[in-house]
């Protein structure tokens, strides 16, 4: 009985594409991004810098329907993390800018070095 339902737990579930190694961290990079949107225009830098680096990132990767609901989700996430945070631009909103930058450097970085063309 149990082998059985496992086989039809394992056969009802629809295949999913294998993830490509990067994917994590172009999802990350976006979540970061959606971050420094929020914290930049929240400390003084008003405009759509970062917007636009994830529409270049979306550009770039021309991904399906799917694929762009879940790179704009990380967006989003990023964005809205810090949104019911920060009110008004802090020492650690600043510091969180910086760590953010930084790791926005070095997934951009390695996801290139590792698997650009």
């Amino acid at each position: 009985m149990t082998i059985t339902l496992a086989a039809t737990v394992a056969f009802a579930a629809p295949a999913r594409a294998v993830e490509a190694p990067f994917e994590p961290g172009l999802m990350r990079l976006a979540e970061v991004l959606g971050s420094l949107h929020f914290l930049r225009n929240l400390c003084g830098e008003k405009g759509t810098q970062w917007r636009g680096e994830m529409e270049k990132l979306l550009q770039a990767e021309n991904p399906s329907a799917e694929r762009r609901a879940r790179f704009i989700a990380s967006f989003n996430r990023g964005y809205r993390s810090f949104d019911g945070t920060y009110t008004a631009c802090t020492p650690s909103a600043t510091e969180a800018i910086s760590r953010y930058m930084k790791e926005g450097e070095a997934l951009s970085r390695d996801i290139a070095s590792r698997f650009g063309n």
